[in-house]
C-alpha cells in the first residue's frame, strides 16, 4: 500500500495495531452508520471477522442504520454501539458535547479519522429529460429535486452545503446563496429521514426529476436498482464528503471491546478494507488504490466545507440549529 500525506504518517502504527490485534473469544461490535453505507459494511465486517478468525478470534460485527444526524442522537440517547460510522463531523461533534464519544476523536485515526471521501452527484432519469447540468437547474420552476431532509440527514446537510457554496462563489454573498439555496429547496416535494429514503422516493415512487445524493449511492443504483434508467451527472463544482469514525468510549468501556474496537475503525484502512471502499464507490484514502481503480471516480472539482465556509460548529449552528437558516428556508418554502 502506498501512502503519502497524513495517512502515511499514522500508517505504521496502524500496521502494528493490525498485526498485534490481541485475540478475543466470542464478541461482538455494533456499528451505528448512517444509510447509504448499508452495502459497504455488508462486505467491511465479514472481511474483519475472518481476520479475527485467523487470529482465533470469533467476532461478529452488527450494524444499525438510519439517518447520520438521527443515529447520532439515538447512540446519545442510549444505543448501545460500540463504535459510530458517521457521514458528518458536526454528528461526532454533537457526540462529544455529550461525553459519548472522545473529544480528541479527530486525532485518532488518520485524515481527520476519516478513512474514505465521497461527494453530492445528480442522478437523473434516462436521457435526463429536463437537461439538468448544474446546480442552476435544480433552481428552475417545474423541476422536482429530491433530497433526504438536512435536519436529520448528513446527506441532505451536504446537498445544502454544496448548493451554498457553488451559489456563493457565482453569485458573490451569503444573501444571494440564502436565496439560491431557498429556491432549489422550494422545489423539494418530500423530505425523507435519510438517504436510504430518498433513494426509495426517486427510484421506486417515481417522485422527482433529479435525486441529489453520494456518489456511490448513484453508483449502485445505475448497477442495481434500474440499471439503464438513470444517468449520473457531475456538476461543475461540489463537496467533498469525508464520513468520520470514532470509538464510542462509554460503550467499549462497559462491555470490554476498546481494543477491539480499535482494531476494527484501523482496520478500514488497511490496504484490504480500502480495496473494498473503491468496490463500493467510495474514495479510499490510499493513493494506490484509489489509482488502481481510477476509472470508477470521474475527475471533479470539490471543496472542503469548513475551508470554504467556516468550521463545522458555526455551519452546524448558523445553518442547522433550530430557528437557523435552514429552518428560514423551509417555512418560507411553505408559505
Amino acid at each position: 500500500m502506498t501512502v503519502t500525506g497524513p495517512l502515511k504518517s499514522a500508517a505504521w502504527g496502524l500496521a502494528a495495531l493490525l498485526v498485534a490485534t490481541p485475540v478475543y473469544a466470542e464478541q461482538t461490535l455494533l456499528n451505528a452508520s448512517y444509510d447509504v453505507s448499508r452495502e459497504l459494511y455488508k462486505d467491511i465486517n465479514p472481511a474483519f471477522s475472518a481476520k479475527q478468525k485467523v487470529a482465533g478470534a470469533d467476532v461478529t460485527v452488527n450494524q444499525a442504520h438510519a439517518g447520520s444526524t438521527k443515529q447520532a442522537t439515538s447512540v446519545a440517547e442510549g444505543l448501545e454501539a460500540d463504535v459510530v460510522t458517521l457521514n458528518q463531523p458536526t454528528d461526532l461533534d454533537f457526540l462529544a458535547s455529550k461525553g459519548v464519544v472522545s473529544k480528541d476523536w479527530r486525532t485518532q485515526f488518520p485524515n481527520n479519522a476519516a478513512p474514505y471521501t465521497t461527494t453530492s452527484v445528480f442522478l437523473v432519469r434516462k436521457g435526463n429529460p429536463k437537461g439538468i447540468k448544474d446546480w442552476d437547474d435544480l433552481t428552475k420552476q417545474g423541476t422536482s429535486v429530491v433530497v433526504p431532509n438536512p435536519k436529520t440527514s448528513g446527506n441532505g446537510r451536504y446537498t445544502y452545503l454544496a448548493a451554498w457554496g457553488y451559489a456563493k462563489d457565482k453569485l458573490g454573498s451569503d444573501d444571494k446563496a440564502k436565496e439560491f439555496v431557498g429556491k432549489l429547496f422550494a422545489n423539494v416535494p418530500v423530505f425523507d429521514g435519510g438517504g436510504r429514503g430518498a433513494t426509495t422516493t426517486f427510484t421506486q415512487r417515481g417522485i422527482g426529476d433529479v435525486l441529489v445524493t453520494f456518489e456511490n449511492e448513484a453508483a449502485l443504483i445505475g448497477r442495481e436498482v434500474g440499471a439503464g434508467e438513470f444517468e449520473v451527472v457531475y456538476p461543475s463544482i461540489s463537496i467533498e464528503a469525508a464520513p468520520p469514525v470514532a470509538i464510542v468510549e462509554k460503550v467499549v468501556s462497559k462491555r470490554g471491546t476498546q481494543d477491539l474496537a480499535k482494531a476494527y475503525l484501523g482496520y478500514l484502512y488497511s490496504d484490504e478494507a480500502q480495496q473494498i471502499i473503491a468496490k463500493h464507490d467510495f474514495r479510499p484514502r490510499s493513493e494506490a488504490v484509489l489509482k488502481a481503480n481510477a476509472a470508477r471516480f470521474p475527475e471533479i472539482k470539490t471543496f472542503d466545507a469548513a475551508e470554504k465556509l467556516g468550521p463545522w460548529a458555526d455551519l452546524q449552528k448558523t445553518h442547522f440549529a433550530d430557528g437557523g437558516i435552514y429552518d428560514q428556508i423551509a417555512i418560507k418554502s411553505t408559505q
